[in-house]
C-alpha cells in the first residue's frame, strides 16, 4: 500500500490511536517506545499493513522536528535546583562520556567488521547518545524511585548529550565527504558549533521570556503557537549560522522553564503532550522506514556490538567521566546500565543515508537493531537492576486534587488581604511583570463580585482585593511597601 493524500490522514490517525492504546501494555516493563516501533514495523512494507514507505528526506524532516520539540519540552521541565548539584558530572557525561563511547565503539566495529576506521567512528558517534524517555516511563510504571542524585543526573545527561552526538555525526560525515580536510577547518567547525550554539541559546531563552511576558495576546491558544515557532526558529537560525541547533533549543527552553512567564502551567502541560505526540510520530516513522527482513543479516554482528556497548563502552565512559564525582561504585554501575539507545541514534543514521555515505544502509540497519536490543534488554531490567544494587526506593503515587495541583509546595504560613487603591505601583501591570520572589504568593483576587486565581497574564486594577501569602511578617511588610 502506498501513502497518498487521500489515505494518509486515515492511516496516520489510526496508527496514532493504536500506539496510544498499546502504551498501556507496559506491565511487563517493556518500554512504550518499543510498542510504538512495533506498530510502525507491523504497518510497514514487511508487515501486515504493507505500507511502502522509504522517504529519507521526509523521515529526516520528521525526526528533526520531533527532536526539536522533545528537547524544548525537556528543557521546560528542567529545574536549576535539580541539576545544580549534578551539573559538572552531567556535563562530563554529556561530552566526555559521549566521546569515549563513540571512540571505543568506533574502533571496535572497525576491527570487527569490514568498514573503515572513519566509518566506524561515524557509527560510534551515531550510537553514542542515550534516551531516558523509556527509562523513566518504566520506573514510574513500577513505582520505583532512585536514591540520591542518580535520577537528576540521568535526566540531565539524556537531555544534553544529543547535541554532542549530533556534532560528532556531522563531523565524521564531513570528513567522509571531503577529499581533503585540514585540522584547522575541523577545529573551526567544532568551535562554531558550540561557541555559536551556546550563546545563541542563552540569548533566545531570555528573549523568548521577555516577549511572551510583554506581547499580551488576545487568545491564550496563540501562546503555544508562538512557543512552537520560537523553538523551531531557535534551531533553524542556530544551524544557519553554524551553531549546534539542538543545544541552542535545549538551553533556551531551560532558561525559559526556570523563569516566570504567562500561562506557564498550561503551556508546560501542552508541551508535555506535544513531546508525547512527537515521540509517537517519530517512532512510527522509524518503524515504517525499516525493513525487518534487512535486519536479519546484521543480527549476529548487532548482538556482539550491542553487548560490547552495554558491557564495555558505556561502563568505561561512565567510570571515566565520574571518576572524581563522589558517586559510589554501585551508583556508577547503575548509571552505566541506564545507557539506553533510543530514537536519536536512528535519526542520526538517517543523516548518513541522506548524505549517501558508503555502507550507509548497513550502518542504518545496524543502528536500528542495536537501539532495539538496548531498549529491550536494558529497558526491561532497569527496575530490577536498581533493586539488585540497592538503589531503589518505593514511590507512593496519589492523585492530587485541583487545589493541590495549584498550591502544592507553595502554601505560606502568613496570609493577608490587601486592597489596591488608585495610583498603586502595580495598577495596570501583569502579575508576571512584578518578578515576585518565591516567598510571595498572590493566591486569589476579588474583583467586584468575582473571585479568581490569578495567572501570569492577570492585569491588576484599582479596587482589586488580593489574598497574599508569604513566609513571614517582615517579607509581607516589604511587599506592601513595594506595591502600595
Amino acid at each position: 500500500m502506498n501513502l497518498t493524500l487521500e489515505n494518509i490522514l486515515l492511516i496516520g490517525s489510526f496508527l496514532l490511536i493504536l500506539s496510544v492504546f498499546f502504551s498501556k501494555s507496559t506491565k511487563y516493563g517493556v518500554p512504550t517506545v518499543v510498542l510504538f516501533l512495533a506498530v510502525g514495523m507491523l504497518a510497514g512494507a514487511d508487515g501486515v499493513g504493507n505500507i511502502d514507505f522509504f522517504d529519507i528526506h521526509l523521515s529526516k524532516f520528521i525526526g528533526t522536528l520531533a527532536l526539536i520539540l522533545i528537547l524544548f519540552s525537556g528543557g521546560l521541565d528542567t529545574r536549576y535546583s535539580d541539576i545544580r548539584p549534578v551539573l559538572r558530572q552531567g556535563a562530563l557525561l554529556s561530552t566526555l562520556g559521549v566521546v569515549v563511547t563513540a571512540a571505543l565503539t568506533g574502533i571496535f566495529i572497525s576491527y570487527f567488521t569490514h568498514i573503515s576506521l572513519i566509518e566506524g567512528l561515524l557509527f560510534g558517534s551515531i550510537i553514542s547518545s542515550t534516551d531516558a524517555a523509556a527509562v523513566f516511563s518504566i520506573l514510574r510504571s513500577k513505582n520505583t524511585g532512585l536514591k540520591g542524585r542518580i535520577r537528576p543526573l540521568l535526566e540531565f545527561e539524556s537531555g544534553s548529550n544529543d547535541p554532542m552526538a549530533y556534532f560528532l555525526t556531522i563531523f565524521f560525515i564531513f570528513i567522509l565527504q571531503s577529499e581533503s580536510v585540514s585540522a584547522g577547518k575541523l577545529i573551526l567547525m567544532f568551535l562554531k558549533q558550540f561557541l555559536l550554539g551556546i550563546p545563541f541559546g542563552i540569548a533566545m531563552g531570555f528573549l523568548i521570556t521577555r516577549i511572551i511576558n510583554r506581547i499580551h495576546l488576545s487568545f491564550e491558544g496563540l501562546y503555544s503557537v508562538m512557543l512552537i515557532a520560537f523553538a523551531i526558529f531557535t534551531f533553524a537560525f542556530s544551524d544557519f549560522i553554524g551553531g549546534n541547533g539542538y543545544l541552542s533549543v535545549y538551553i533556551a527552553a531551560t532558561i525559559l522553564g526556570n523563569k516566570e512567564f504567562v500561562h506557564k502551567r498550561s503551556l508546560t502541560k501542552h508541551f508535555d503532550g506535544q513531546a508525547w505526540l512527537m515521540q509517537i510520530i517519530m517512532f512510527l516513522t522509524l518503524g515504517l522506514l525499516v525493513y525487518p527482513k534487512q535486519l536479519i543479516p546484521v543480527v549476529s554482528v548487532g548482538l556482539v556490538i550491542s553487548f560490547f556497548i552495554i558491557l564495555v563502552a558505556r561502563p568505561l565512559a561512565v567510570f571515566i567521566s565520574l571518576a572524581f564525582s563522589g558517586f559510589n561504585f554501585r551508583s556508577k554501575l547503575f548509571i552505566s546500565w541506564v545507557g539506553l539507545r533510543g530514537a536519536v541514534p536512528v535519526i542520526l543514521s538517517i543523516y548518513v543515508l541522506d548524505a549517501e555515505i558508503d555502507n550507509g544502509m548497513f550502518i542504518f540497519n545496524l543502528v536500528f537493531f542495536i537501539s532495539l536490543i538496548s531498549v529491550l534488554i536494558q529497558g526491561s531490567t532497569i527496575a530490577w537492576v536498581a533493586k539488585l544494587l540497592g538503589l531503589s526506593v518505593p514511590v507512593t503515587i496519589r492523585k492530587k486534587s485541583a487545589i493541590e495541583e495549584e498550591f502544592v509546595n507553595t502554601v505560606k504560613p502568613v496570609r493577608a488581604e490587601i486592597e489596591l487603591l488608585p495610583g498603586t505601583v502595580i495598577e495596570n501591570k501583569t502579575l508576571v511583570s512584578l518578578s515576585l520572589p518565591k516567598s510571595i504568593l498572590i493566591s486569589m483576587v476579588i474583583r467586584g463580585d468575582v473571585l479568581f486565581v490569578p495567572d501570569g497574564a492577570t492585569v491588576f486594577h484599582a479596587g482589586d482585593q488580593l489574598t497574599v501569602m508569604t513566609d513571614d511578617e517582615d517579607t509581607l511588610e516589604k511587599f506592601k511597601q513595594k506595591i502600595l
